[in-house]
């Protein structure tokens, strides 16, 4: 059907293209395919000599939105075609599109609607770069566009300067045609944008993506962007000349005040385009870029390097001192591993790049010098020959930061993935270390199959007590691939990324070449054989023909995610009393923190699905497979995982809605109980109506809260080994929970930790615990601080060894005050938190056992006077240890046995705390709780 122009358009989409027929009609189809069909698409030929004309007309045929204007000759830019189009364009708003890109279906209207909303002049959004060879994408700032809002001017948040795209906004036409691009100059997006920030006096920022950037493979056949040509040196020639003319428009328009702001966006994005390749550049093009940037780099306000990235600091000092050969050692930091300095200097408490202190080769804010040893930094430069099967690799060794000096008895290896090579460092006159290997590629083993894939082999460093430090090595950028002919395979050694680490390629060769297609067929048979409705009829049948056996039990804890929780007290009660029970517990994928002897099956596979129909005994601690029912003898404890002011069961944001099959199966699933483990009357209050459980209720406390009260100084032992805690130091457990509606996102980490670490470091701490389905690594230069915890096995452990607790909502604060230590509430989400996010039983501030904090500035003044604010909270703490903790005796685990296994449990031993213990809860409950 031909679209047929009525009314007159409400947006035109101007499309630029030269000699890119074939991918012209993915962007106009991207424009023609809007939501917002009222628009008109403008292609601009900047005079091709390829098909484009033809592809246009034809496109024309079949929708009359579509208009063709070519260019009598070749611009060589994009000024000149935009501004061709913007002559012509009829539709009061108007968007730019490159003919390799695409829009976002809504862009349009989404943006229509909010410049008109807004009154802005312009509308910008999200750019998602779209990498064509790995089929990946991700966002370009995303933090720029993080949340939706209207701007008074770039003054009022000059970041901006970071979107300087052309492409990725909605701009009135007539504003447009006041500030017309530059038509003599590549880069003439950063000149129009400082015209377009500077002339707009309101522009408004959407959150979500409304241009696709696609970034083509270079194929070497010229066909890159403008953008994308790094390697040319004219082309870094204009992005300077850009940045000049840019700058000078800031000062001419009254807006000089703000050129630092654009010269940080220079260092910050434009300066790592041709630093992070550098290294792969030979020393001609790296002496003749020097020369190109360094009068730039000369003009800017030197407080701008401050705000910069220390080792982008290091290479512009590099550069502006014309030290050529130290700068290409030093781009290579900027990416890939961020190695470390060939050698440091520290003086005054401070770290410096190189072997001199010089205040502008600063980098102790990496905090490299610092970390523990674990996450300690070497630097490791390698060269390789391959001779047949024999990979041979000279390797220096790096040691700037005295890591090898401070743990004496260590030792080196190479490893090979599973393979390692006993290494046998020399120590050089310049202070490196010189080791050599050789290793028979055909004799390292990855299986019967064989093994396609890639590693990058590392070199540990690994202490007399098993601790192991390790890092990849660095080689020569420009060293060619060699390929070794091993039996069955070929293997490719190559250096890898613009870093250029060292990089083993494996490819199966012979007969091993279908082995990917006989393991695709054998998964492709085995998931035929194993759907979950096959399991699920297997199993039903099961459990009418095979009876449950008394003396089996099946523990399952946190969906099979480890040996922790109720669960595991109540196994090791039964343990202890040698209860005449083969107890099985299930096992999650790639989880290893189970005892040795302890049987284990794996969740949800044929022989987890015999265990659960076989089982006299269910112990859990979520809910073992929903649409699983219980065999009629078998008999199901639910521990349940915790207890707090979130909303739970029907009332949580899962099941609070009308839809009936969500309800209906939890329903279902909670009917299996038999008994239920209630830690107080606040969560039998709570719990028990709101997930409309009418069973048996043990009310003796929670099995997982006894150690907890009988106190366990191997644990705080073993933590404080395991997290290489410092002596003297306090530990602050920090474990929020995390937010529903962006779960795996990290938005659950509030607390500003570099404010932390920066006011509180020499004192503290942090025991970074985020909630098991929350992702997030802790960044390098915050590990001397911070200790990652999230896959520590046993959160007891952590409570235990911690001197306060830092939490927002999590249940894990009705189990914390069992220990009696202070608590401190970050909830500075707590309004949309309770009103939108999960909702909440109490109100949290009201019934707190200390204070609730809105901001990271509060959190650390509280923690300076950490005593005196805990006193202050006697009455409060008592009240809400009053409301979770009151049938919290210590003896949890034998009166749930008890009461649930009976005389199968075995015989109730005698129980007498050790002194050890009695000590130890002295230690954990203050004076001021007693």
């Amino acid at each position: 059907m031909v679209h047929r122009v009525i009314n007159a358009p409400e947006c035109s989409v101007i499309v630029i293209t030269y000699n890119d027929a074939a991918r012209l009609p993915r962007a106009v189809r991207s424009v023609l395919d809007q939501s917002l069909r009222n628009l008109e698409v403008i292609v601009v030929d900047d005079a091709s000599t390829d098909d484009t004309e033809q592809v246009v007309r034809e496109l024309q045929e079949g929708d009359q939105r579509v208009r063709y204007l070519r260019m009598e000759g070749n611009s060589g830019g994009c000024g000149a075609p935009r501004n061709a189009g913007v002559a012509t364009a009829r539709a009061p708003y108007a968007m730019f599109l490159d003919s390799d890109d695409r829009l976002s279906m809504h862009a349009c209207k989404s943006m229509l609607l909010e410049i008109e909303r807004t009154g802005a002049d312009f509308v910008t959004g999200q750019i998602t770069r779209f990498y064509e060879a790995s089929r990946k994408s991700n966002r370009y700032y995303p933090e720029l566009f993080a949340r939706r809002r209207t701007v008074e001017g770039i003054a009022e948040d000059p970041r901006m300067f970071l979107d300087s795209f052309a492409t990725n906004k909605l701009y009135r036409t007539e504003l447009l045609r006041r500030i017309p691009f530059r038509e003599d100059m590549h880069f003439e997006d950063h000149v129009f944008t400082a015209k377009l920030y500077c002339a707009a006096r309101r522009f408004a920022v959407v959150p979500w993506t409304v241009y696709l950037w696609h970034r083509a493979r270079d194929t070497g056949d010229g066909r890159l962007s403008i953008s994308l040509r790094f390697r040319e040196m004219h082309n870094a020639r204009q992005r300077i000349r850009a940045a000049h003319i840019s700058d000078e428009i800031l000062r001419e328009r009254g807006c000089g005040h703000l050129v630092p702001e654009r010269q940080h966006r220079f260092l910050r994005q434009d300066l790592r385009v041709y630093l992070n390749p550098l290294p792969s550049r030979d020393r001609a093009w790296a002496a003749e870029f020097v020369s190109v940037v360094r009068p730039y780099l000369a003009g800017v306000d030197p407080a701008v390097f401050d705000r910069i990235d220390p080792v982008l600091r290091v290479c512009c000092t590099l550069i502006l001192d014309g030290r050529v050969d130290e700068l290409i050692v030093a781009a290579r930091s900027l990416n890939g591993p961020r190695a470390v300095p060939r050698s440091a200097v520290r003086e005054g408490g401070r770290t410096y790049w190189g072997t001199v202190p010089d205040r502008r080769m600063e980098i102790t804010s990496l905090r490299l010098a610092e970390l523990p040893y674990t996450a300690a930094r070497l630097r490791h430069e390698a060269s390789f020959t391959c001779d047949g099967t024999r990979l041979t690799l000279s390797i220096r060794t790096y040691d700037p930061f005295g890591v090898l000096a401070a743990n004496p008895g260590w030792t080196a290896f190479l490893e090979f993935r599973s393979h390692r090579v006993r290494l046998a460092p020399r120590e050089q006159p310049d202070g490196s270390l010189l080791s050599e290997a050789t290793v028979d590629l055909a004799g390292l083993r990855h299986g019967r199959l064989g093994f396609d894939g890639r590693y990058d082999p590392r070199i540990a460093i690994v202490r007399p007590d098993g601790r192991v430090t390790s890092d990849l090595l660095l080689v020569d950028p420009a060293a060619e691939p060699v390929v070794a002919p091993v039996p069955w395979h070929t293997v490719t050694v190559r250096a890898e990324g613009s870093a250029a680490v060292l990089r083993l390629c494996w490819r199966r060769e012979g007969l091993l070449r279908r082995v990917p297609r006989l393991v695709r067929a054998r998964a492709g048979l085995v998931r035929r054989l194993s759907t979950p409705g096959l399991k699920l009829r297997v199993y039903k049948g099961l459990i009418k023909v095979v009876p449950p056996r008394r003396d089996l039990a099946l523990f399952e804890s946190d969906v099979g995610a480890g040996y922790t929780g109720s669960p595991r007290y109540v196994y090791e009660e039964l343990k202890r009393r040698g209860a005449p029970l083969r107890m099985v517990w299930s096992v999650a994928k790639r989880r290893r923190n189970f005892p040795a002897d302890a049987p284990l099956v794996r969740r949800m596979s044929w022989r987890y699905i015999w265990t659960m129909a076989r089982a006299g005994y269910w112990v859990d601690s979520h809910g073992l497979p929903l649409d699983y029912p219980k065999p009629p003898r078998t008999r199901y404890l639910q521990t349940w995982h915790g207890q707090g002011i979130k909303s739970i069961g029907f009332n949580s944001p899962d099941l609070r809605s009308d839809f009936p099959g969500p309800r209906a199966q939890w329903r279902a699933a909670v009917a299996r109980w038999d008994a239920l483990v209630a830690p107080s009357a606040e969560f039998e209050r709570i719990f028990v109506p709101s997930n409309e459980y009418t069973g048996p209720v043990l009310r003796y406390g929670s099995p997982r809260c006894d150690v907890l009260v009988h106190g366990d100084l191997a644990a705080v032992a073993r933590v404080k080994d395991r997290l290489e805690i410092p002596p003297g130091r306090k530990v602050l457990l920090y474990a929020p929970t995390y937010r529903d509606q962006a779960k795996c996102s990290g938005q659950s980490i509030r607390a500003d930790l570099e404010m932390m670490a920066e006011a509180l470091a020499g004192e503290w701490v942090v025991v970074l615990r985020p909630h098991p389905v929350e992702r997030y690594r802790v960044p390098q230069h915050l590990r001397h601080f911070v200790r990652p915890a999230g896959s520590y096995p046993e959160i007891n452990d952590l409570m235990l060894a911690s001197d306060a607790l830092l939490t927002d909502y999590s249940s894990v604060m009705c189990d914390y005050a069992v220990t009696g230590k202070p608590m401190l509430f970050l909830i500075d989400d707590w309004d949309e938190y309770r009103r939108v996010e999960r909702g909440v039983y109490h109100d949290l501030p009201t019934i707190a056992p200390g204070p609730c904090l809105t901001t990271t500035e509060e959190l650390v003044y509280a923690l300076r006077d950490l005593d005196g604010l805990a006193a202050s909270f006697t009455a409060k703490y008592a009240a809400f240890r009053a409301m979770w903790c009151a049938d919290e005796k210590g003896h949890a685990s034998a009166r749930v046995v008890d009461a649930f296994f009976g005389p199968v449990g075995g015989r109730t031993p005698e129980r007498h705390r050790p002194p050890a213990a009695r000590h130890a809860v002295r230690l954990a409950v203050p004076g001021w709780l007693r």
